[in-house]
């Protein structure tokens, strides 16, 4: 969801992105293909029809406005949102990818963020907000439950905390949110082996 310049560990076997996709709507498996086969993709804590459904039935939609990373496409403008922010509302499941994004982000990257933003699904057809304007973005308790599935599985592939550390700095953030978001998904980060 952010750009990351740290040394990536790899996505698992199997991960595979349609890097070439035209900007419009095309089906989740038709830019992902073999998703729905990966272990993060069964391990959500959802039945086997509810995951087969989700990745039947979402749909991604490419965008070729530049700055644009990946998110699930509200069904209304959220009312705290960024006014220079103009997302793609949905009244379907749809996810959000900014053409540049898919085109030349480090396939891990883009293997968490899809990760992040199916398991986004899931909470919103159980009845979650997913914009809830109670919370800020770095303590909303969707936002927090979608990264913590999300650094497991990265911990799962090897990742380190550093990486995951600047996964995390996403742009919307400033530094001090950063660091609360960090603050509130320690126990999923681990710890930095100290040097010798």
């Amino acid at each position: 969801m952010a750009s990351r310049s740290r040394a990536n560990p790899a996505p698992p076997t199997g991960f595979r992105v349609v890097r070439n996709v035209a900007p419009g709507r095309h089906r989740l498996l038709e830019v992902f293909p073999g998703l729905d086969r990966l272990t993060a993709f069964h391990r959500y804590p959802v039945s086997a029809k509810r995951r087969d459904r989700l990745a039947r039935a979402t749909h991604v939609e490419v965008i070729a406005r530049p700055g644009e990373f990946m998110y699930v496409a509200p069904r209304a403008m959220p009312k705290d949102a960024d006014p220079r922010w103009k997302p793609i509302v949905s009244p379907t499941d749809c996810i959000v990818i900014g053409g540049e994004h898919l085109q030349r982000s480090p396939a891990m990257v883009l293997f968490l963020d899809i990760i992040h933003e199916t398991f986004h699904l899931l909470q919103r057809q159980h009845g979650r907000e997913l914009w809830d304007e109670k919370y800020s973005y770095v303590d909303r308790p969707t936002e927090l439950e979608a990264y913590a599935y999300t650094l497991a599985e990265a911990r799962r592939l090897g990742a380190s905390p550093a990486f995951l550390r600047e996964y995390l700095k996403v742009e919307w953030t400033t530094p001090g949110q950063h660091l609360r978001l960090l603050r509130n998904l320690d126990g999923y980060l681990g710890r930095d082996r100290p040097s010798r």
